[in-house]
Formats: structure tokens, sequence, C-alpha cells
């Protein structure tokens, strides 16, 4: 079984992160989950954008990090939209990792000054037509990352809903989200 560090998205831990994550862990996975936010829950994207640009970004991204300081070496990390770019940094950086999953976001590899470890195994899933993906370049990060590793792959859902993974949202699919808990469960195994 695996130990997954799971981030959560621009809107805070919500309960459809939380639903995932019990997802994962009843089928037997350790799934940790961070509160990046201390307790705050956005109602929309809007107000979850202007806390972040409060805080800053890149504070999002280090409040992230030294939550693995706390797991085994061989983690799995994942991230949902806001929470990939510190996902993808210390899968990328970090000696040992596992594997690792983003959700509705994927960076350029040079955003962390270094390659992908190109044995380590990743899964991109997002709605194709997501305007977040496509119109913020993450699409052409993803395509990226995915020739550059040996065991990446990229899940594309039809439709331009950004967050569909989260039952909380009135953006959830949970057609799509089974096919995405489906292939998480199989990448994990």
């Amino acid at each position: 079984m695996a130990e997954v560090l799971l981030l959560h998205h621009v809107l805070g831990r919500t309960k459809g992160i939380e639903a995932i994550a019990d997802q994962l862990r009843d089928a037997g996975h350790t799934v940790h989950v961070p509160d990046l936010f201390d307790g705050r829950i956005f109602s929309s994207l809007e107000e979850g954008l202007v806390f972040v640009k409060e805080i800053g970004f890149e504070e999002v991204t280090a409040r992230g990090v030294p939550a693995a300081c706390e797991l085994s070496r061989d983690a799995v990390y994942a991230g949902f939209s806001l929470g990939v770019p510190a996902a993808q940094q210390l899968a990328q950086t970090r000696e040992g990792a596992r594997g690792a999953l983003f959700f509705h976001a994927c960076l350029p590899t040079s955003a962390f000054n270094s390659q992908w470890p190109v044995d380590l195994p990743v899964q991109i899933h997002a709605k194709s037509a997501d305007p977040f993906l496509v119109e913020d370049g993450d699409i052409n990060a993803a395509h990226e990352l995915v020739a550059s590793a040996n065991h990446a792959e990229l899940f594309l859902y039809e439709g331009k809903e950004h967050l569909f993974t989260d039952s909380s949202l009135p953006s959830y699919d949970a057609d799509a989200t089974k096919l995405v808990i489906k292939r998480v469960l199989d990448f994990l195994a």
C-alpha cells in the first residue's frame, strides 16, 4: 500500500477533497491531507484566488513542502490544481519519491531547475477543454512531462470543468471522477 501526500486546491480542504482521500484510504492506502489554508474554505475560485494572492502563490507551495518531511521518502505526491506546484516540486526534487498524481494542472519541469526523474511514474488528470489547463499552458507542460518520462500518462476527460473531481462543488463530474479514481487506484497498486 502507498503513502500519499494529497495537497488541496484553491478552495481549501473541502469535503470533496476529503472524500477522495477517504476513497484512497478505503483501498488501504495511507493518505495525508494537510490544510494549507489554516481551516479556510472558499465558495468560489475568485475568493480563493484573492486569499492566495494575499499570502502569495510561493507561500502556498512552501506550506505544502514541509508536510513531506514527516513522511517516508517513498511517498506518492498528489496535488489538485493549486496543490500541484508543491506536489510536483516534491516529486521532481525529493529523492525516493514513489510517484506523482496531478489533477487539473501541470507545470513545466523547468519550474524546479531540474529534469523530471525519467523513471518516476506520474499520472495527470484534467478536462480537455478546461480553460485553466489550456489557456495557462498547463496542457503543454503535461505533454512535455509525458514525453520526457518513461512512465507518464495524461488522461484528458471530455468537458471544460476545472475542479471536476471535487464532489462538494457544482463542477463535479461523477462519471469522470469514477474513472479517475479507478486509474489512480491502479496506479497506486
